[in-house]
């Protein structure tokens, strides 16, 4: 009963929990969602009119476009004549501030310069003197003109003839009186009394221009009842686009009733909603171990999710066209870090539930369903950085030849096949736009705990990190886990369904727990075992502390959560048999507890961590064989394999006795081919090694003989030419006795 409460809370917590996801996801794409549009019409300049001849229902008007209104606009406001207020009490107070200043004549100037100063300044301050920027501002022609306001009477005045402040000081020095005191007049300091008169009146100016601007009709003509907007086929020129979208937009006024809105409010909420549901079964029926992962419900929710909403924000700002968006990039993300099924079934939905939102389902939807289906078949393992942009660049050609085709399935007539180049440009944005998958690979793997194909290989680099420290601290260790990676990764390609370059890596790291201790494991011994100074249950210790060392080290190391799995599961929770052994042959009246001598664990769980399991234990043992014989090979695969089986440490992973007995084979053929085993050859039997001896001493004698009539040729050729050379001097010195007495002679 207790464990039916357990079964039963558990299956309402796990479908309350599905339940707030799909109602997430659903309110959060319906709100968005764009409403309030029953015309579904898609159409472009210089595109053909795809639907029937279109005649107007109801009386419309044809809205200017924005440039026309603009230029309208510039046109009305070209003739627009801003107002200042006149400012009297300006000329009073500058004129008063001079006099006070000078009451009487100026210094190094005559007597009556101060009267001429005066009388200028008046002079200024009636034609009117603006601010500089004002002035600069306005065009300095003899058409521009302002509008002076004294006393509440408008007058209309040219800009050239009134003076900028600047102008204003600099016409001083133009009075024939001055002209020779120049000096003297700098320094007086007259820009103190030189001051803007004619004040910009920003709030009559602003209610000014929109009077006028609301003049300029928003219409250029009226499409009457019954009037003819578009055929068939028709070329839409800038004209009839114009009218097509006026006719939207008054359809849309007349018809967008807050009972239709409603209604359509409804429709997709349902619709979405559907989706969400059958993806969600789909994952129950087929997916159900993704349930028990929720970074796994949480990246396919979110990429389900997140393309919807661009789409909606899309479409309902008119930002640009919804295909340059790289919609082929959930499947490739689903297909990377998942499985190629659920990448189909995710970039389905999420395609379907993008049709909402969009006014021309049926092109895009076909389109983008055979992408999505390309990139899965492209996708099928990222090893190398340019898949991604052989994926892209197949994307891209893809969409253009589907679109293409669509396009001449409806318009049969080869002739009139219009080649609307703005789509292929958006089909090339998003190819390149599908080359940020590589980054954003590593955004989705840092957000949602997932491990790329980019990353594990970056891990196994030996060179660097704690593989590069386990080559210098514990060789032999090292060297175990190269030829287990190696035998791992042969195992997981033979069976298909692994992953070679998961179980490669953790099989890299399996053992890195052996650099805290390395001369207490035999391969990394040399001649002194340390284990003879320690009792079976404190080396058992020292053997099982390599488990829990190499997660801490993983886990300061920051290593995926993939690859400490497989340190913790490599031993799952067997014994240390050979202490365990040597400890119950030692009391063997005493019943030893298993406990100290049993690895933490837990058992493999997946079909990775078995595939390691395998390869660590059959090449740790193949070690202490005496003979590497096919026959010994093969037995010990089999007695460890099987030994692993009864005793359970395979019951919770996926692994088939037909993937079992592929990895038997695998790796009786790769451990034959490392101790590279021999046939025995046969042994001679007695007569066939007397007939042996007999050869061999004939031979021998043979040899003999060779060796006797050699040495005899040889001292008889040295006797020949001992001969010669005797011969030679007895004739030489005959001759030379001869000449003597020849000579004595004569």
């Amino acid at each position: 009963m207790t464990k039916f409460s357990q079964l039963n809370s558990r299956f309402w917590r796990s479908l309350m929990i599905r339940i707030v996801v799909i109602g997430a996801c659903v309110t959060l794409i319906i709100w968005l969602l764009p409403r309030n549009e029953e015309l579904r019409l898609h159409y472009q300049v210089g595109q053909p009119w795809m639907y029937n001849t279109l005649i107007a229902p109801f009386e419309f008007p044809v809205y200017k476009s924005d440039e026309t209104i603009k230029a309208e606009q510039d046109s009305a406001l070209k003739d627009f004549q801003p107002y200042y207020n006149y400012e009297t009490d300006v000329e009073s107070n500058a004129i008063a501030s001079f006099e006070k200043d000078f009451p009487e004549a100026l210094p190094a100037l005559p007597i009556d310069t101060r009267q001429i100063i005066i009388r200028h300044l008046h002079r200024l301050y009636q034609t009117g003197i603006m601010q500089i920027t004002d002035f600069n501002r306005s065009d300095q022609d003899t058409t521009q003109m302002i509008r002076v306001v004294t006393n509440r009477a408008a007058t209309s005045i040219r800009v050239a003839r009134l003076y900028s402040t600047m102008s204003a000081y600099e016409s001083f020095f133009e009075i024939p009186e001055l002209a020779a005191h120049r000096q003297a007049i700098q320094h007086l300091n007259l820009t103190s009394y030189i001051q803007p008169n004619l004040v910009y009146d920003r709030e009559r100016n602003s209610t000014e221009r929109d009077d006028m601007l609301s003049l300029i009709p928003p219409a250029s003509e009226t499409v009457k009842p019954g009037q003819k907007i578009v055929d068939r086929g028709q070329i839409i020129d800038d004209h009839i686009y114009r009218m097509l979208s006026s006719y939207e937009k008054d359809f849309q006024r007349k018809n967008a009733t807050e009972k239709e809105s409603r209604n359509m409010l409804v429709g997709q909420i349902f619709y979405v909603t559907l989706l969400f549901i059958l993806f969600t079964l789909y994952l129950d029926l087929y997916r159900k171990d993704y349930f028990e992962d929720p970074r796994k419900i949480m990246m396919l929710y979110t990429l389900i999710t997140v393309f919807p909403i661009l789409v909606s924000l899309i479409m309902s700002h008119n930002f640009f066209s919804v295909y340059i968006l790289p919609f082929a990039m959930v499947a490739m993300f689903v297909r990377v870090f998942l499985d190629s099924r659920t990448a189909f079934i995710a970039h389905v939905t999420m395609v379907l539930i993008c049709v909402a939102a969009l006014n021309y389902p049926f092109e895009f939807m076909v389109v983008q369903i055979i992408a999505g289906l390309v990139v899965i078949l492209t996708m099928r393992e990222l090893s190398r950085r340019a898949q991604i942009f052989q994926a892209a660049l197949v994307v891209t050609l893809t969409n253009c030849f589907v679109f293409f085709l669509l396009f001449a399935m409806t318009y049969k007539d080869i002739n009139r096949i219009a080649f609307d180049f703005s789509m292929y440009n958006h089909f090339f944005v998003s190819g390149v736009l599908l080359l940020l998958a590589y980054p954003l690979m590593w955004l989705i793997e840092k957000t949602f705990g997932f491990v790329s194909s980019g990353t594990l290989f970056e891990l196994s680099n030996t060179n660097k990190g704690l593989l590069r420290q386990l080559s210098e601290v514990a060789p032999g260790t090292f060297q175990h886990s190269i030829v287990v990676s190696n035998l791992a990764e042969e195992i997981a390609r033979r069976i298909g369904r692994a992953k070679p370059l998961l179980v490669r890596t953790g099989a890299l790291y399996h053992d890195i727990g052996k650099m805290t201790d390395p001369a207490y494991f035999t391969e990394n011994q040399v001649g002194v075992n340390p284990h003879q100074h320690l009792s079976n249950l404190e080396s058992a210790r020292k053997i099982i502390s390599h488990v829990t060392d190499g997660i801490a080290m993983a886990e300061k190391a920051q290593l995926p959560k993939e690859i400490r799995e497989f340190i913790a599961t490599h031993h799952g929770k067997g014994l240390v048999k050979y202490f365990y052994i040597n400890e119950q042959n030692a009391h063997p009246d005493q019943i030893i507890d298993k406990t100290p001598y049993t690895y933490p664990g837990p058992n493999p769980y997946t079909l990775e961590q078995a595939i390691l399991m395998m390869a660590d234990g059959v090449e740790a043992a193949s070690r202490s064989l005496q003979a590497y014989t096919s026959e010994n090979i093969t037995k010990l695969v089999n007695n460890i394999i099987d030994n692993d089986v009864r005793q359970g440490y395979f019951n919770d992973c996926a692994i088939t006795f037909k993937e079992i007995k592929e990895a038997k084979q695998v790796l009786i053929e790769r451990l034959k081919n490392i101790y590279h085993t021999r046939i025995q050859y046969p042994k001679l039997s007695k007569e066939a090694q007397k007939t042996a001896l007999h050869e061999k001493a004939m031979e021998q004698e043979a040899e003999l003989k060779a060796a006797e009539n050699e040495l005899k040729r040889e001292v008889s050729e040295e006797e020949k030419k001992i001969t010669e050379e005797t011969t030679l001097i007895n004739n030489n010195n005959k001759n030379k006795e001869m000449e003597e007495k020849k000579t004595e002679n004569e």
